[in-house]
C-alpha cells in the first residue's frame, strides 16, 4: 500500500534507526522494523520505491587508523551488508546486448591464440568489473590485471588494492587509459610475460613472431581508450559509454606486440545485484537496464557513509539536507529544486556530479578480507 510523504508516494517499507557515537558500536537490533502510517485513497498515484534501511552513517572514524585499521574495514562490511538490503526491493538490473554473446563466443577461440591476456577492471569497482567465467576461460594462461582509472579513487584505495594483489600473487598495473597513464609499464609487462613464446620458437627452428596480448574486460571499462594510448593512436573506436566496441579486432603495436581489442563481456544474468547497482553507478553498463532515480538514490545513501564524501559534502553541494536513509527523497527534493520536480533530470545530475569526481576521486570497494 502507498503512503503519502512530503509530496511524494512511496510504498511501505521497513526503515531502519541508528544513533552517531564516538565510538563504533553494533545495536543488538540493527535491522530493527518500524512503519510508515497514513491514509492512502484509491485514486492513489502509481507508487514509486524508498530505497530506506541501513544503520545511521557511522563511518566517521579516527583519522589517526590507516587504511587497513580493522575499524575502517568492518564500516565497508556494514555499507555491504545494507548495499544488499537496499538493492533488494529494487527491479532487477540486468544487461545483455545481442552482440555480446556472439562476442563471448569468437572471444573463447581468439584465447587460444593469445601468449598473454590483459583483464582491466574499473578501478573503482575492481569486484563488480570481475567476470565470474573469465577464471575459468583462462585457465593456467599468462594474466596482467589492469586497474583503469586509477585518477578516480583516492591513494588509500588504490594502496588498499595494490597490497591485496599483491598478496594474491597477482601482476597488477595501475593504469588512466584518457591520459596513458600506466600503458608503456603494461606493454613492458605483457612482452615480458610472454618472452618464453620466441624462445620455444627458436628451439624449434621457427622464426620470432609478435607476443599476442588479448584485452578482455566488462563493457566501458576503457579497453579501447588504453589501446588508443598504447598505438599513440586512434586505431580502435572509443566513447564514454558502454557497448561501442561491436567486434573483436587485432592491431599491431610496434613489431613485438599484437593487441586484440574486444567487446566488453558481461554475464548473461548478473546475480549480485550490489555489483549491478555499482556498475550502473559507475556507467558501465548500459542505461535502458536500470532507474536512474533507484541508482541515484543508492549513491545518496553510499556517499554519506563514506568518510571523504559525508552528509556534509552533500549539503555544500546541493543545499539539501541528507540524513543517509532516504536517498529517494533526497533527489526528489533536488528536482523540486532544480528541475521544476523531474525526478529523472535531478538523479541523472546525481550520478553525472559523482562519475566527473564533483565529490572527490572515491572508491566504491575496498578489498575483501
Amino acid at each position: 500500500m502507498a503512503v503519502q510523504l512530503s509530496g511524494q508516494w512511496l510504498p511501505n517499507f521497513p526503515t531502519v534507526s541508528g544513533k552517531f557515537s564516538q565510538t563504533q558500536t553494533k545495536p543488538k537490533h540493527p535491522f530493527s522494523t518500524t512503519t510508515l502510517s497514513a491514509t492512502a485513497s484509491l485514486s492513489s498515484p502509481p507508487p514509486t520505491i524508498q530505497i530506506v534501511g541501513g544503520k545511521a552513517p557511522s563511518l566517521y572514524v579516527d583519522e589517526s587508523l590507516n587504511s587497513f585499521g580493522s575499524r575502517v574495514e568492518d564500516d565497508w562490511v556494514d555499507l555491504d551488508t545494507d548495499l544488499y538490503h537496499w538493492t533488494k526491493v529494487l527491479r532487477p538490473v540486468q544487461w545483455y546486448p545481442g552482440h555480446i554473446a556472439k562476442t563471448e563466443k569468437e572471444l573463447k577461440e581468439q584465447l587460444k591464440l593469445m601468449d598473454v591476456v590483459i583483464e582491466v577492471r574499473d578501478a573503482r569497482i575492481p569486484m563488480s568489473t570481475s567476470h565470474p567465467q573469465m577464471d575459468a576461460w583462462l585457465g593456467n594462461r599468462k594474466r596482467i590485471l589492469v586497474l583503469n582509472r586509477e585518477d578516480m579513487i583516492s591513494t588509500a584505495d588504490r594502496n588498499a588494492w595494490a597490497a591485496y594483489y599483491a598478496r594474491q600473487g597477482t601482476k597488477v598495473v595501475f593504469s588512466n587509459g584518457q591520459h596513458g597513464m600506466g600503458t608503456m609499464k603494461l606493454s613492458r609487462l605483457a612482452k615480458a610475460l610472454a618472452a618464453g613464446v620466441n624462445v620455444k620458437r627458436r628451439a624449434k627452428g621457427l622464426l620470432p613472431r609478435p607476443v599476442r596480448a588479448g584485452i578482455v574486460g566488462y563493457p566501458n571499462v576503457g579497453k579501447s581508450s588504453l589501446i588508443n594510448r598504447l598505438l599513440k593512436r586512434r586505431m580502435c573506436p572509443a566513447a564514454p559509454r558502454p557497448g561501442v566496441t561491436r567486434e573483436l579486432k587485432w592491431v599491431r603495436f610496434g613489431k613485438d606486440l599484437e593487441l586484440l581489442d574486444s567487446p566488453g563481456i558481461i554475464p548473461m544474468r548478473i546475480s549480485d545485484q550490489s555489483a549491478a547497482i555499482k556498475l550502473a553507478i559507475c556507467d558501465d553498463i548500459g542505461e535502458r537496464s536500470y532507474d536512474f532515480s533507484d541508482v541515484a538514490a543508492i549513491l545518496v545513501q553510499i556517499l554519506t557513509r563514506l568518510p571523504s564524501v559525508g552528509i556534509e559534502a552533500l549539503h555544500k553541494r546541493y543545499k539539501i539536507d541528507a540524513d543517509g536513509h532516504h536517498g529517494r527523497i533526497f533527489v526528489h527534493k533536488l528536482a523540486l529544486q532544480l528541475f521544476n520536480g523531474d525526478d529523472n533530470q535531478a538523479a541523472f545530475r546525481v550520478l553525472t556530479d559523482f562519475r566527473k569526481g564533483k565529490f572527490g576521486w572515491i572508491a566504491l570497494e575496498r578489498p575483501p578480507r
